[in-house]
């Protein structure tokens, strides 16, 4: 296995730097592919790291480590170069084993074991179920189901979890909004707020109470007006103005609840529902599911909210003004402290986010992954503060951040305004590009970067397309299969000594970097790096494809080709799948 000789290597510099210099034999020693492959197949600054320990030129240090070097049947040469780099080379069969290995373990070549089966926990998307899922959600969602299956694939034991925002005000909101849709379609009309949730999905959910309940919910609009402020001009932005449209929803929502009394739980819930079950159907049909649909409403039913209060309350981390209670932030590295109860007694969110977080660690998980748009950056030190308060390892958090995806049409950014109702749905989205480009497209850039997403590009069928032109690889790939006549059992016993070719031993070479690029993305949480490795095995595949023939007259030779081209088929597959993006045998 490619790991194996990297292993080995390190093994040999190890015996050699024994010898070379034994105070110094703990030095961690890394091996490195070089980006130019005429430096070789390895390459590693050893000699470099003792310079100034041992006071010596690093060439020379170099050289001492070359002459005690072991020999060994992996290496073909190992050279002085530059200000002290050792260059490996690799032998042939050394290199052109990999191909035997992806044969044999096929979909679970590449899998890693460097997780340890240690639980982790990532939680993504999370998004307020008060409209359809949009184009940013989108990248959320794609970035946290190919994180998890990469950390699944590299051994750790995953649970994706959604947080649903079920009991804040938002929902109040939307169940207002869809409420006077109702109302409004009984003659009952109310003017309605301009910071409530407008789009057309809110009357489709009134017109579903209209037929299952009729006129069961209707309220007079002057009662549901009485006693509620004025709105301002519509013209008007100021913050004053702003501020008073939120007090005049607020007292709708508070006559709702009066009016309807406990029909008011129905409104509310089927809100929640109808919403939830079209992003999860969104989700599913996109390719991300979730063992956890976890309820913030839980975590006050079951009290853990007040418990954790109490908790941080007993620790001395809480202190009252004006009626309300504030935890100390700002001991903990953030700009301001935060309240977690007012003064009228109820919690706020961020009380909330503290109990789910507790909720997280209490669940016995190793690692615990939060994805959160970027706009949440100034999130991570107030929920980290709460951790350490807590006396919890505030080690076993991490957050990932990710940018919005700005989708462009015609050349016109769209907005995403769940509110306004002008936004571009995923499933929009998905519709127009197909899933695999879409989740794709979403991990082309690693998550914390700006993401345009060229709509023009993800629908093209031409090389410039990257999720094309790696299906493409295997489209041909699976076409040179379709006329061998061949058994693929057989290819396992093929003669891959045979393979000479330089640029089938790059392309045998890029094979072996499969696993290091598996283990290097889930430690680095970056799923892009598949990406990138998927677009360059595509790359050398097709250079060979249009350089070579495959099936040619000599049987050995045509099948240790073959065995080669069916290797790189399975590690697309691999790759692929991590992505959630399919792999079809004809284009």
């Amino acid at each position: 296995m490619a790991q194996d000789v990297k292993t080995q290597l390190t093994a040999l510099l190890q015996q050699a730097l024994a010898s070379v210099a034994p105070a110094a034999s703990t030095t961690p020693i890394q091996l490195e592919r070089p980006r130019d492959s005429s430096h070789g197949d390895f390459s590693t600054n050893l000699a470099m790291q003792l310079a100034k320990a041992l006071k010596k030129n690093p060439r020379d240090i170099a050289q001492q480590l070359l002459n005690e070097l072991p020999v060994s049947t992996l290496v073909t040469s190992a050279e002085l170069a530059g200000a002290g780099f050792i260059n490996f080379r690799l032998d042939v069969r050394t290199k052109t084993d990999v191909i035997t290995a992806v044969l044999r373990e096929k979909a679970d070549f590449g899998r890693s074991t460097v997780g340890g089966r240690q639980k982790v926990q990532v939680e993504f998307v999370s998004a307020n179920p008060t409209g359809p899922l949009h184009v940013g959600h989108g990248r959320g969602a794609a970035y946290g189901a190919s994180l998890s299956s990469l950390l699944s694939f590299a051994g750790w034991d995953v649970t994706r979890e959604y947080y649903v925002n079920d009991a804040g005000r938002q929902m109040d909101i939307l169940g207002l909004s869809t409420w006077l849709r109702y109302l409004d379609q009984h003659g009952q009309t109310v003017p309605f707020p301009p910071n409530a949730y407008q789009g057309d999905y809110v009357r489709d959910m009134a017109k579903q109470m209209t037929v299952a309940h009729g006129e069961k919910y209707v309220r007079a609009a002057a009662d549901v007006l009485t006693g509620t402020p004025g709105l301002p001009d519509a013209g008007r932005a100021d913050d004053e103005a702003k501020q008073q449209r939120e007090l005049h929803l607020d007292a709708l929502i508070a006559r709702a609840k009066v009016l309807l009394g406990g029909d008011w739980h129905y409104v509310h819930q089927h809100a929640l529902n109808e919403q939830l079950e079209d992003c999860r159907d969104d989700l599913q049909a996109f390719g991300v599911e979730f063992e956890v649909w976890y309820s913030e409403k839980a975590l006050y039913d079951t009290g853990l909210v007040a418990r954790c209060v109490a908790l941080l309350e007993a620790k001395g981390h809480i202190y009252l003004q004006n009626g309300a209670k504030w935890f100390r932030s700002t001991a903990f590295g953030d700009e301001k402290d935060r309240v977690v109860q007012r003064e009228n007694g109820l919690y706020t969110y961020f009380a909330s986010d503290i109990a789910y977080h507790l909720n997280k660690f209490e669940r016995g998980f190793d690692k615990v992954i939060n994805i959160w748009g970027a706009d949440h950056h100034g999130y991570i030190p107030r929920v980290t503060g709460a951790i350490k308060a807590l006396a919890l390892d505030s080690d076993k958090l991490q957050v990932a951040l990710v940018q919005f995806a700005v989708l462009y049409r015609n050349g016109q950014k769209a907005s995403m305004s769940t509110r306004s109702g002008e936004f571009v749905t995923l499933r929009e989205l998905r519709r127009e590009v197909g899933n695999d480009a879409c989740r794709f497209f979403y991990a082309l850039r690693k998550s914390d970067q700006h993401l345009d997403f060229d709509l023009d590009l993800a629908k093209s069928q031409t090389n410039e397309n990257p999720v094309y032109y790696i299906q493409y690889a295997h489209a041909r790939i699976c076409s040179v299969l379709g006329q061998w006549t061949g058994d693929e059992t057989d290819l396992l016993a093929a003669d891959l000594s045979l393979l000479v070719n330089p640029r089938e031993l790059t392309l045998a070479n890029q094979l072996a970097q499969f696993w290091e690029v598996i283990e290097t993305a889930a430690r680095d949480l970056a799923p892009h790096m598949i990406a990138f490795y998927l677009k360059d095995l595509a790359g050398e595949f097709h250079a060979w494809y249009n350089a070579e023939r495959m099936l040619v007259e000599e049987t050995a030779l045509r099948d240790a080709r073959v065995a080669l081209a069916t290797a790189v088929r399975q590690t697309l597959r691999n790759g692929l799948a991590i992505l959630g993006v399919s792999c079809p045998e004809s284009m």
